[in-house]
């Protein structure tokens, strides 16, 4: 089984540099996790005004907000919630501490 995961991780990072190698590309966004703790993310976009700029960022998050939400199974507004709380907390939480906002938001349900 770990072989069968560790080729679907390769395909998905081999498809990502291919998608990176396209010089159609306007947008990105780029999250790294290393050893489960270190996020490294970049960002990068072109546009002719702020407007596009804005409406580009916009685009991408809502993508990932629904591809995050296909994967776990849940509605995208549970994860846009979740998210925005941990945006908000992001500096003060350590991957640790991550899992304990997890707990306490089960808790209360």
């Amino acid at each position: 089984m770990a072989d069968d995961s560790e080729k679907a991780f390769d395909d998905e990072r081999q498809n990502a540099r291919e998608l990176l190698d396209d010089e159609s590309i306007t947008a990105f966004y780029l999250g790294v996790i290393r050893d489960g703790e270190t996020a490294d993310t970049t960002f990068a976009q072109t546009a002719d005004d702020p407007e596009q700029e804005g409406l580009q960022a916009l685009s991408l998050l809502a993508t990932h907000v629904r591809i995050v939400s296909n994967e776990a199974g849940v509605d995208p507004a549970t994860v846009a919630g979740d998210a925005a709380t941990l945006a908000g907390r992001m500096e003060e939480l350590s991957p640790e501490g991550l899992a304990d906002v997890e707990d306490d938001r089960h808790a209360d349900l």
